[in-house]
């Protein structure tokens, strides 16, 4: 889960250096009134080390007794300093141990709270190059930080997700209780943005085995491999490779063409392809004519160009694939 506080190793060192200004003040304050001390074993003037001899066995309650305030001055010196003294270090040593120990409860309590809370999310594997794109375009389009799961198995990606406020989670995706961790079952959108197909592959297989429902989207390097993403359960295959490589032989012959896609996959700038739902007003009528400019219409599962003569007539139910301003024309 997203954390705002310091890292922990920052967190333990910023304590112990409280405790050692504790014992060096300590030590500082018995050496500078060591006239008000006795060293019950005869060793006669209180030097530097038995200071911190004192402030050592003072603090940490330990208490031998061989070194004690006896003057007037001294103790009130005690009572007034090194007490409270005392009391931040241990403070900051049954601090420290209380939190390691109970860090793992607090987590893990975190994480069920937010299991039994979330429904609708958007899981995404692999946080590479394909699956920040993938989470910046969610991102863009108006889904919350913590709808989105990211599942990854290294951690330096991982501390990048959960500082753009994303839950994370750690671990091969094609364990189906890692899987189980991010909330797969209860998920709308699985998103597979891994660099090797037969792993894609092998975290299809799962997520579609723990959820029959969820809409499952994978990219693929070799285009061979499409029809085994879709054999093993993906909705949707996307060829990342061939995609690139298109645009590429587009841009040699019309570079403002791949512009203008680029444009319209970006969902926060200029325009943007986006879904919507077919108002009851528009039932009826052609996709044709309407003021939005409808590339397609989804019927169920199936997709029908905006020219198609199953679409003259749009249904309840529809959903229509359109082109819409993301931004003013000015921007």
């Amino acid at each position: 889960m997203p954390d705002a506080r310091s890292g922990p190793v920052r967190a333990l060192v910023t304590r112990l250096l409280v405790a050692l200004f504790a014992l060096g003040a300590t030590t500082l304050i018995v050496y500078l009134g060591r006239d008000g001390y006795l060293d019950n074993n005869g060793a006669g003037d209180i030097s530097m080390m038995d200071a911190l001899y004192y402030a050592t066995v003072s603090l940490s309650t330990t208490g031998y007794g061989d070194i004690v305030p006896v003057t007037p001055t001294a103790r009130a010196v005690n009572i007034a300093v090194i007490t409270p003294l005392r009391l931040l270090f241990l403070i900051v040593l049954v601090g420290t141990t209380v939190e390691l120990l109970t860090e793992r409860s607090r987590q893990s309590f975190r994480i069920q709270r937010w299991r039994s809370r979330v429904r609708d999310h958007t899981v995404v594997v692999g946080y590479g190059t394909k699956g920040r794109a993938a989470v910046e375009t969610l991102l863009g389009d108006g889904v919350e930080p913590e709808k989105i799961v990211v599942v990854d198995t290294d951690r330096a990606r991982l501390d990048v997700a959960s500082g753009l406020g994303l839950v994370t989670v750690s671990g091969n995706a094609t364990r189906s209780a890692v899987l189980r961790i991010a909330g797969v079952q209860l998920a709308t959108t699985l998103v597979v943005a891994l660099d090797r197909d037969d792993t894609a592959v092998m975290v299809t297989l799962t997520a579609r085995e723990l959820s029959r429902s969820i809409s499952i989207v994978a990219a693929v390097r070799e285009a061979e491999n499409v029809h085994l993403l879709r054999q093993s359960g993906a909705s949707s295959v996307i060829v990342s490779d061939e995609t690139a490589g298109r645009l590429l032989g587009v841009a040699t012959r019309s570079p403002a063409v791949v512009e203008v896609v680029e444009d319209l996959l970006t969902p926060d700038a200029g325009f943007a392809i986006t879904q919507r739902q077919v108002e009851p007003a528009e039932v009826g009528g052609s996709p044709r004519h309407l003021p939005d400019i409808v590339l397609g219409v989804v019927r169920g599962e199936q997709l029908y160009r905006v020219d198609s003569p199953s679409v003259d007539a749009l249904e309840r139910g529809d959903q229509l694939l359109y082109v819409r301003k993301a931004t003013p024309p000015d921007d």
